[in-house]
């Protein structure tokens, strides 16, 4: 075999992958083949993926579409109140079903190309000239409708969030979060009608999974945004604590006001890393929220594996949903949230607070850059490893956000599901 011929071979099949959590092959973020297992290992596999709001689908024959990796979906709120999730693939010629974001008081969908009807459960209902036309053409007589349709999703429904699976293998929603995810998710949502104040989507230039570390990536937040420490909204000496769960997929960070001590850039100043700076708010009310959850926590970010994010940076409370594009592409659904029972101060409050997240936001603009940082770094080291070791080696909660254990938790839950073994 020539050099060549040898080179090609080596660069189309990935290496093993390292007997540990704190190492990351690159071609992870890479290869069209890890992108199309993941479609089937994860996506389509026993795991729960975020769909929409109960709000978004509040009467019977409302609507929403949505994605679950690359397959599109939709979510549907049938005459009896049930919710139904179900694939937007017609099971005809494969065309999607519902063209359409969102919509209200649908009976049914039916396909553009060749009108084939669906219910709001997802069942085929009709076929257009099913039995021809004037006796002549048609299916077959022993085409059954019942025979054919799109995927159905399972739905489970927590405070006021829907989530989907396609797989039958995976455990019950509250039992596949954990009692310490779920009363986190609780202690945002429970017993609240949330209202969504904002909607947009981002373009991401990387794979799904680098922003996915970034979220649960509690080291970097203070250092790279030089928001946080500059206005005192999370520094790594606060009181603060990464929760992992047992199957490593989900996390919560979370960082408190000590009243206790004192503010000091020193431990910032000391590695000579940037802490703060002379930038100043024009509008210093921005940062004057309300206290509405009576523990002074300031941030919580808490991640459902592989893709839900919910967050509360002050009073911005918001739902971010990572969906993946394409290996090197990625499109992050910004869901901004209020209360229904919201004062118009509060809004107001929520509505500035909102500033700073998303694209441009005063926070959240440099996670839309470091991804693809990475993604172009990495360009020519497939055969390389990223290094997530600290804190230790271990997929364990933490005292100490100094840490990337819940980055190693999450490669922890996505090699189990994709069968990777050192």
């Amino acid at each position: 075999m020539t050099d060549v011929a040898n080179r090609s071979a080596a660069a189309s099949t990935p290496g093993p992958w390292p007997d540990t959590l704190t190492r990351v092959p690159f071609w992870a973020f890479q290869r069209d083949d890890v992108y199309a297992a993941e479609q089937s290992c994860v996506f389509r596999g026993a795991a729960w993926h975020y769909l929409c709001l109960e709000g978004d689908i509040p009467e019977p024959g409302d609507y929403r579409t949505t994605f679950v990796g690359d397959a599109p979906v939709i979510v549907a709120r049938d005459s009896d109140g049930s919710v139904n999730a179900f694939e937007n693939r017609c099971a005809h010629r494969g065309a999607l079903i519902c063209l359409d974001d969102k919509g209200k008081g649908k009976k049914d969908f039916a396909c553009v190309y060749h009108a084939w009807t669906y219910n709001l459960k997802g069942d085929l209902t009709g076929v257009a000239f099913q039995k021809g036309v004037k006796g002549k053409g048609g299916m077959a007589p022993d085409f059954k409708l019942s025979d054919h349709g799109p995927r159905k999703l399972r739905v489970g429904r927590l405070h006021g969030l829907v989530f989907g699976t396609f797989s039958d293998e995976t455990p019950e929603l509250e039992t596949y979060l954990g009692e310490e995810i779920t009363s986190r998710i609780a202690r945002v949502l429970k017993d609240r009608k949330p209202v969504v104040i904002g909607r947009y989507t981002q373009g991401l230039p990387n794979n799904w999974k680098l922003y996915v570390e970034n979220v649960k990536d509690s080291y970097h937040a203070s250092i790279l945004h030089l928001f946080f420490t500059t206005f005192e909204l999370n520094r790594l000496s606060q009181k603060g604590a990464i929760i992992v769960d047992e199957s490593g997929g989900h996390h919560v960070s979370y960082s408190a006001i000590d009243r206790k001590a004192q503010t000091t850039n020193a431990d910032y100043a000391q590695q000579k890393i940037r802490s703060d700076s002379q930038y100043k708010l024009a509008d210093p009310t921005m940062l004057q929220g309300f206290d509405e959850f009576g523990d002074d926590v300031t941030l919580q970010i808490l991640t459902v594996f592989p893709t839900f994010v919910l967050q509360q940076i002050q009073n911005a409370i918001a739902i971010r949903q990572v969906i993946p594009r394409s290996p090197t592409q990625t499109d992050l659904n910004w869901i901004i949230l209020g209360y229904e029972d919201d004062t118009p101060d509060q809004r107001l409050v929520r509505l500035k607070q909102a500033n700073l997240v998303g694209p441009a936001g005063f926070i959240s603009m440099e996670d839309g850059c470091v991804g693809g940082f990475v993604q172009r770094g990495i360009a020519g080291a497939p055969d390389e490893q990223s290094v997530v070791q600290m804190g230790g080696d271990n997929a364990q909660s933490s005292e100490s956000r100094v840490t990337e254990a819940s980055i190693r938790g999450f490669w922890k839950a996505w090699r189990g599901l994709m069968g990777y073994r050192s």
